[in-house]
């Protein structure tokens, strides 16, 4: 096939859109048993104890083996693209296909009851055959890398935006007090001000921020967002009640998803990852 499969994650296709512009970057889609109905997914997850190691062998070809973890749907997708050390501090993209022997993907343990059926168990790989992605390293130093953390955040926005909702409802009620319509204020001013930073963020994607500059702007941007929606999300726990939790099947699950998936944000770790960044350019 002559370019990316039709059905895929956003992700996915933004970075094979992307490797395609680059010298040799794109993979060899035919190799994989690729074609338009196949699925992908981006697995570049890593954990100190699982590590997933890329060989090349004599005739040029590559080969995984070991573990990544983190890998969300692998029971169902057909394809995907991971990342794989090549060597000491050395990290590559590589496309592989799911369903190749050698492939194991763990089923669990997956206990979360937010984002339950969104199964993010390790997949095992045995001498498992890859395409390479791109040059070592190409997948973190491109500016895209940091426009996909940016992304998670406006999904992290999103998601919080039915809680403003629910408190807007609350406030409207009759019997509704200062403290309902308080709560819809400081909810709405919070998430106002998050999408503030994403529309800015978008345009310094468009206009091309450089690869440092965009790391600094994605960080910026993830706990801008993130402390907006945690705070939301305080708030909506606050003002509604245990009600809504217990009693409407599609709040209570909205608020579970949303914390785990805004767990992809580090806290005071990520915030670190910021500061060395502002005095270590």
């Amino acid at each position: 096939m002559s370019g990316p499969p039709a059905f895929s994650s956003l992700d996915a296709l933004s970075i094979l859109a992307q490797a395609a512009e680059t010298a040799d970057g794109a993979p060899a889609f035919e190799a994989l048993g690729a074609g338009p109905d196949s699925t992908w997914g981006v697995f570049a997850a890593e954990a100190p104890d699982l590590r997933l190691t890329a060989d090349r062998d004599a005739d040029g070809s590559w080969t995984l083996s070991g573990t990544k973890p983190w890998c969300s749907l692998a029971e169902q997708l057909s394809h995907a693209l991971v990342t794989a050390w090549t060597g000491p501090g050395t990290r590559r993209l590589f496309a592989v296909a799911l369903r190749s022997p050698g492939v194991t993907a763990h089923r669990g343990p997956w206990v979360s009851r937010g984002l339950s059926q969104i199964v993010s168990a390790a997949v095992d790989f045995q001498g498992v055959p890859a395409e390479p992605v791109g040059d070592d390293e190409w997948y973190l130093r491109r500016p895209g890398f940091a426009w996909g953390g940016i992304g998670v955040a406006a999904v992290w926005w999103g998601a919080a935006m039915p809680l403003r909702d629910a408190l807007a409802r609350a406030a409207e009620r009759e019997e509704a007090d200062q403290l309902a319509l308080a709560g819809l204020g400081e909810a709405d001013a919070a998430l106002w001000a998050a999408r503030a930073v994403l529309a800015e963020a978008a345009d310094a994607a468009d206009a091309g921020t450089e690869a440092d500059a965009a790391k600094v702007l994605a960080e910026r941007c993830r706990a801008v967002v993130a402390e907006a929606v945690e705070h939301v999300l305080i708030i909506a726990d606050h003002a509604l009640g245990p009600a809504p939790l217990t009693s409407d099947e599609h709040h209570a699950r909205r608020v579970a998803d949303l914390r785990i998936y805004l767990r992809q944000h580090h806290a005071q770790r990520d915030a670190a990852r910021l500061g060395r960044l502002l005095v270590r350019p």
